[in-house]
């Protein structure tokens, strides 16, 4: 049976670069991405798109039996500090949205699930330093909270049902194709934009907040990865530690200085550093690695390179 593929939350920060990376690999005709509402954007221009609401269990299994859909990627959350602001609605989202996607593949009408989970599930008593796949998770925040629940759901669908879903705990991403989306490691993408347009960036992290990071080049590949991998390899059914990078607000200024010399940055912590500073400062994610192979390509450097350029064209 061929792959095809079902998007859910194709507009988001992470599901842009993803529908187009998942058209490229499976055709065009064998990728549907869906949101809640059309936008402007090359993922409903270049492809299959198809209006969907995340929260409506209906609407999900139509366009599943109407495109004879293998494999669904859902990608429809609220992010961490905006999820902060409208707690329940977040945890709507983030959680019956999971519970429509496992419930079909139960009933056995997809086979296989890519769901997203996040740093945030670990908190402030996790230690913070090369956090290994296995530790403490409490996490602080409707978000965490949210994507610890679902890993728990998860690791339950596939032990009890046979449910092939498969997760990364992503860290901070960073692409030049879409604007920030509300997450507090988005500061490390919006001091591009600003390095360019306004030679100076006030951040809302403290200058020596290390957290992980990672290029969106990278979190795709893993993405695509993990779902190619053989069902005998994904040995963990909760979520993987993913890494590639760790650094610093002033770290990634002075790799910015190199570029632009003129460059400038002052700090304005703001409710976003209690967020932060519950999340670690730096992962361990050998079992991943072990596991399905997993290797990253870009380091800080390369990734500067890559964004100045792309968004001084763009």
């Amino acid at each position: 049976m061929s792959t095809k593929v079902l998007i859910i939350g194709a507009c988001g920060q992470i599901g842009t670069e993803l529908t187009a990376k998942l058209r490229a690999t499976y055709g065009r005709e064998n990728v549907i991405a869906s949101d809640i509402r059309k936008m402007d954007s090359t993922v409903v221009t270049e492809g299959i798109f198809e209006v969907v609401n995340a929260l409506d269990y209906n609407q999900i299994e139509n366009l599943i039996e109407k495109y004879e859909i293998t494999d669904v990627y859902l990608m429809a959350a609220l992010l961490s500090a905006t999820a902060e602001k409208n707690p329940a609605f977040a945890w709507d989202l983030n959680m019956n949205s999971l519970f429509h996607v496992l419930n079909l593949a139960k009933a056995g009408k997809i086979k296989k699930i890519f769901w997203p989970s996040s740093i945030a599930v670990f908190g402030p008593t996790t230690p913070r330093d090369n956090t290994p796949q296995y530790t403490i998770m409490e996490p602080s925040t409707v978000y965490g909270i949210s994507k610890q629940s679902g890993e728990r759901w998860c690791e339950y669908y596939n032990k009890q049902y046979g449910v092939d879903v498969r997760s990364i705990r992503y860290p901070g991403l960073i692409s030049w194709t879409t604007p920030p989306g509300g997450g507090t490691t988005d500061y490390a993408v919006d001091i591009y934009y600003k390095a360019l347009s306004d030679k100076k960036y006030t951040c809302f992290l403290s200058e020596n907040t290390a957290l992980p990071m990672m290029y969106m080049d990278d979190a795709i590949k893993a993405t695509i990865s993990i779902m190619q991998a053989p069902a005998e390899n994904i040995k963990v059914r909760s979520s993987y530690n993913l890494s590639a990078i760790s650094f610093t607000p002033k770290e990634i200024a002075e790799s910015i200085k190199k570029h632009i010399p003129e460059f400038a940055i002052d700090y304005a912590p703001d409710f976003r550093q209690a967020i932060a500073d519950s999340w670690p400062a730096s992962i361990d994610d050998s079992v991943a690695r072990k596991d399905w192979g997993w290797q990253h390509d870009f380091d800080m450097e390369r990734m500067t390179s890559v964004m100045l350029e792309n968004l001084a064209k763009k």
